[in-house]
């Protein structure tokens, strides 16, 4: 049996540490590429970088996990399979995750942290949504007194190039 000394035993919690995370084999942009791509269905870049936006809303919020894979891997809130299925073809997605990781959001996006399929409906009273894009529809939650956009608004597309 080997002696392990209290110096030796931090070094030891921090090399199995980051040998767990080095075992998932992802980055940041691996996990920003498949949320948008999985999410947004390849369909614009205004739905990519809007999709990009609600996970570094997510991040930064303090109520999800504060790393772009931490908020991507959470069960139940991405498409099934979103970080083990294939990713066939990955045009522009890779250009628009680079963007938002340097900073840029959608310009609509404001502090929503959800999204839902745009042709579905929900009928909760919370819901603010401030955005339809790349086949979503983009909410806040607020209180009842405080939703001025009920519905999902009209498909906007554009405002972030392409």
């Amino acid at each position: 049996m080997a002696f392990v000394t209290p110096g030796m035993r931090g070094t030891l919690v921090l090399a199995a540490a980051l040998g767990a995370l080095a075992s998932c084999g992802h980055t940041p942009l691996d996990c920003m590429e498949r949320a948008m791509y999985f999410e947004s269905n390849r369909s614009s870049r205004d739905g990519m970088v809007a999709v990009g936006s609600v996970v570094m809303n997510r991040v930064e919020s303090g109520k999800y996990p504060n790393s772009v894979c931490g908020v991507v891997r959470q069960r139940g809130q991405f498409a099934p399979g979103i970080m083990t299925k294939r990713m066939k073809e990955k045009t522009n997605v890779r250009e628009a995750a680079q963007s938002v990781l340097r900073g840029e959001r959608h310009p609509l996006i404001g502090n929503a942290q959800f999204f839902h399929t745009a042709n579905r409906s929900y009928h909760y009273d919370n819901m603010h949504y401030v955005l339809t894009a790349g086949g979503n529809a983009f909410y806040e939650r607020r209180p009842a007194a405080q939703v001025t956009q009920s519905a999902p608004p009209a498909p906007l597309e554009g405002l972030t190039g392409w």
